[in-house]
């Protein structure tokens, strides 16, 4: 997976340019779908990342990337990657970034590069 190009707003993996929240699960990017989570918005200022949400647990490591630190990480989302034993790694898009082009083996991530 090649991360080619980053700006608050955009960004662009394998050729591919997303103007939204990007998944990645096992090698796949999708958007992230945060309909479920725009209730707690309210209470976070920012639509949080919750439980509600498709959150992709198949792995050993899970990298959150937060923007330049908007997006709010529930506790309860730190309390179930403890309870799975899944290194949770919660950080700044840009720092997030360069954590996967570590090619780090079974892990997967969330990059809020919206603002």
């Amino acid at each position: 997976m090649r991360f080619e190009g980053f700006s608050f707003g955009s960004i662009r993996i394998d050729g591919v340019s997303y103007d939204h929240d990007v998944v990645i699960d096992r090698g796949e990017v999708r958007k992230r779908k945060k309909k479920a989570s725009k209730k707690f918005r309210q209470a976070f200022g920012h639509t949080p990342l919750s439980l509600k949400e498709g959150i992709p647990w198949k792995c050993r490591r899970l990298v959150v990337g937060t923007g330049n630190g908007a997006l709010p990480v529930m506790k309860e989302v730190q309390a179930e990657a403890k309870r799975r034993r899944v290194e949770l790694f919660i950080v700044p898009t840009e720092q997030a970034i360069e954590l996967l082009k570590q090619k780090p083996p079974h892990t997967n991530a969330i990059l809020h590069v919206t603002c």
